[in-house]
C-alpha cells in the first residue's frame, strides 16, 4: 500500500515486481550516467576551448557511436528478459476470471462450480474503522498464497483495466476479447489497486483488493461461498 509522500515502487509482492523494481533501479543508474556525462561535456565546453582537431577525431566519433548502442544493449536485454516472463503463463493451479462493469468489477473462480461474486467499493459512510477510503470492497479476491495464479480480464460495458501495483499486474479489459495475466503472491496480506483506464465518471471508484492467503484458509474461504 503506498503511504504520503512516497517517491518510490511500493512494496514487491511477487517475482514479476522484484524483477520490475530492479530493472527500473537499473534504467535510472545508466539514465544517471547519461546525465552526469553530458553534465560534464558541457562544463567542460563552456570552460575549455576545444581545437578543431579534437572535434574532428575519428575516435570520439566512433566512442559516441558505439557507446549508445551498447547503452541501448544494456538496456534491452534485461526488458527483454521481463517481458517474456510477464506473458508465461505455465500450468496455474487457480484460473479467476474478471469482468469489469461500469463502475464494479465481477469476480469467477472458474475452477469452482459456483463460487463467483460482485465486487463494489464500500461507501464512506459504510466504512470499517482502519479501512482505506475509496479503496475497500464489500468482497475481496481472496488466492492462495504463493501459487501461480491465472487471470482471464474482460469487460461488460466499456475498457477498463484491472491494476495491482504491488503484484505487478495490469492488463486492460475490453469488451468481446479476453486477455489473461498472470501473478505468484509471495507473502500473506492485502493488496490494492484501481481501474486504470478512464472508463468513465466513475472511474476512480473502481478498487481491486487482493487478499493472499495459506492454503488453508483459501480452501476454507472457497468451501464457504460455495456451499
Amino acid at each position: 500500500m503506498a503511504n504520503h509522500s512516497q517517491l518510490n515502487f511500493q512494496d514487491a509482492s511477487s517475482p514479476i515486481m522484484e524483477e520490475l523494481t530492479e530493472f527500473h533501479d537499473h534504467a535510472l543508474m545508466v539514465a544517471l550516467a547519461i546525465c552526469s556525462l553530458v553534465l560534464y561535456l558541457l562544463s567542460l565546453m563552456l570552460m575549455e576551448k576545444l581545437s578543431s582537431s579534437t572535434v574532428d577525431a575519428q575516435e570520439v566519433e566512433l566512442v559516441w557511436t558505439i557507446l549508445p548502442a551498447i547503452v541501448l544493449i544494456m538496456l534491452a536485454l534485461p526488458s527483454l528478459q521481463i517481458l517474456y516472463m510477464m506473458d508465461e503463463i505455465d500450468e496455474p493451479d487457480l484460473t479467476l476470471k474478471a469482468i469489469g462493469h461500469q463502475w464494479y468489477w465481477s469476480y469467477e473462480y472458474t475452477d469452482f462450480k459456483d463460487l463467483s461474486f460482485d465486487s463494489y467499493m464500500l461507501p464512506t459512510a459504510e466504512l470499517p474503522q482502519g479501512n482505506f477510503r475509496l479503496l475497500e470492497v464489500d468482497h475481496r479476491v481472496v488466492v492462495p498464497m504463493e501459487s501461480p495464479i491465472r487471470v482471464i480480464i474482460t469487460a461488460d460495458d466499456v475498457l477498463h483495466s484491472w491494476a495491482v501495483p504491488s503484484l505487478g499486474v495490469k492488463t486492460d479489459a475490453i469488451p468481446g476479447r479476453l486477455n489473461q495475466t498472470s501473478f505468484i503472491t509471495t507473502r500473506p496480506g492485502i493488496f490494492y489497486g484501481q481501474c486504470s483506464e478512464i472508463c468513465g465518471a466513475n472511474h476512480s471508484f473502481m478498487p481491486i483488493v487482493v487478499e493472499s492467503a495459506p492454503l488453508t484458509y483459501f480452501e476454507n474461504w472457497s468451501s464457504f461461498l460455495s456451499s
